[in-house]
Formats: C-alpha cells, structure tokens, sequence
C-alpha cells in the first residue's frame, strides 16, 4: 500500500510511542514536528544514495545569460532536482565536465542531458524506502517530542540498519555486472581442445 506524507509520518510517531496525526496542521505537537521535520528530512535520505526509483533523466532548459566564468552555458536545473550524478550530451547521461551553482547547471556544451536524483511522490517510494524514511523520522521526531536522549540513539542505529538494507535492496534493482570479457574463462576454454 503506496503511503502519503501523512502516512509516513504516522507510522514513525507510532514507532515512537506517540498519536499519530491526521495532518500537519492539526494543533498537536507531534503535527507541528512532522511538519517541519518531514521534508528536509525526506530530502536528506533521497540524496543520500542514487536510489534507482528516484534517478531521473532531462534535457535541460538553456539559460539566456551566459556563466560570469569558467563555463560558456548555463542551464536551469528542475524542480525536482536533489543531486547530480551526472551530465552528458548527445543522448548521454554522464561524460560532461560541469558545475552545480545555485539552480543552474554550467558547462561547455550547448545542450545537456543531466542524471540527477529527484523527488518522486512519496506514493512512488518503495516499500524499503518506506521503511527507511519511517525509521529516519521516528529518530528525528524523539527528541523534540520524548526528549529522551538514549531513546533517540537506538532509532538512529535502527535507522542507519534501515537505511543500508534499503540501499543493499535498492542495488539489486540494476543489472549485475557479468564475467563475460574475462581473459581467463576465455583462455581455459581453449584447453581442452
């Protein structure tokens, strides 16, 4: 079942021992946490690894005012961007020297295809990531609402455990490298013969 803002954030006040909230502008404490921890915190943990539901691929827009230095374009970055991985050109997500300033991209190529991690709906997010973000928030939600300083030590382990075996499942979403060019397999199948 695809979880909401809301939804994410009630089942990590929950996992904290508190009442979990029908929005973020109820009243309640634990609402007026979520609502101001939630999205920096959604944010830290989708730049954090180049998760492969949230890469995203674009052209970018040019910009009509060329970079002060360094570069002779300049492209707006999208609204979604979190982090670059790479820019390439000629139908190429990678290969292209740049630089991240402010919300634009420079570089020397006059169209750029940029490789960036994005923000997808949080109905989008896999059921590891899920319980990733949930075990994220649950430690950052303890000390503004339970301020019990070893309680938010364990939900930090728990969500650091959460956070590498969402990026071990996470991995397995790609295609494994093989030995097909290995010299040695190719050499010892010549033996025999």
């Amino acid at each position: 079942m695809a979880l909401t803002a809301i939804g994410l954030c009630g089942r990590a006040l929950i996992k904290l021992g508190a009442t979990a909230i029908a929005s973020f502008d109820d009243g309640s404490a634990e609402a007026e946490v979520a609502g101001a921890l939630y999205g920096p915190t959604r944010d830290a943990l989708l730049s954090a690894n180049a998760w492969s539901f949230a890469t995203v691929q674009a052209t970018l827009p040019r910009l009509a005012d060329a970079p002060v230095a360094d570069y002779a374009c300049a492209f707006q970055l999208p609204a979604d961007f979190l982090r670059a991985l790479g820019a390439g050109g000629d139908g190429r997500g990678r290969g292209l020297s740049y630089r991240i300033v402010g919300r634009s991209l420079l570089c020397d190529a006059a169209a750029v295809t940029l490789s960036y991690v994005g923000r997808p709906a949080e109905e989008d997010f896999p059921a590891f990531f899920d319980q990733a973000l949930i075990a994220r928030l649950a430690a950052e939600f303890c000390i503004p609402l339970t301020e019990s300083s070893t309680r938010a030590e364990l939900l930090a382990q728990l969500a650091e455990s959460e956070f590498r075996r969402a990026r071990q499942i996470d991995a397995q979403q790609d295609s494994q490298p093989g030995f097909e060019d290995f010299t040695l397999i190719d050499a010892r199948s010549g033996w025999g013969s």
